[in-house]
């Protein structure tokens, strides 16, 4: 017996409280991507309140900005997703303050399945970290994508 709950995902709801995007969440990160077509890119500058080591942003919230870019990469492209399994490379420490550079896009498209990639850098292309991604589609989008959908 599975005792699994079941959340009722509507995608109509919208996305105000997102911990990814939401523009009413308190203790969001409040992030806004724009689809060029192939790739969603955005931006974010993590404070002190990222933080895990002294001035270290946590691998968490590394995840998150990988997670939620994957997650727009699949909207953009017409469809909404639930994660499924993610894979993440931390290949250097983001350090509080400095500006990051978000991009993702969707590299396998399937009726029941989405791939995506994502990766952070500094605004100078120093790789901070990579990540693949699996997700559930969950349903399409019948409208195009606004630019923070």
């Amino acid at each position: 017996m599975n005792n699994w709950p079941n959340p009722g995902i509507d995608t109509n709801r919208g996305y105000n409280m997102c911990f990814g995007c939401g523009k009413d969440n308190p203790i969001g990160l409040k992030l806004h991507f724009h689809w060029d077509g192939k790739v969603a890119r955005g931006e974010f500058t993590p404070g002190k309140h990222h933080q895990g080591w002294a001035d270290v942003v946590h691998g968490g919230i590394i995840n998150s900005l990988l997670d939620e870019a994957m997650s727009y990469a699949a909207i953009f492209h017409g469809s909404y997703g639930i994660t499924a399994r993610m894979e993440t490379r931390l290949k250097r420490p983001a350090m509080v303050g400095e500006p990051l550079v978000i991009t993702s896009s969707v590299t396998r498209n399937t009726k029941r399945l989405i791939e995506a990639q994502a990766n952070i850098s500094l605004k100078d292309g120093t790789v901070v970290a990579e990540g693949k991604a699996t997700m559930f589609v969950i349903s399409k989008k019948e409208d195009e994508p606004e630019s923070n959908a």
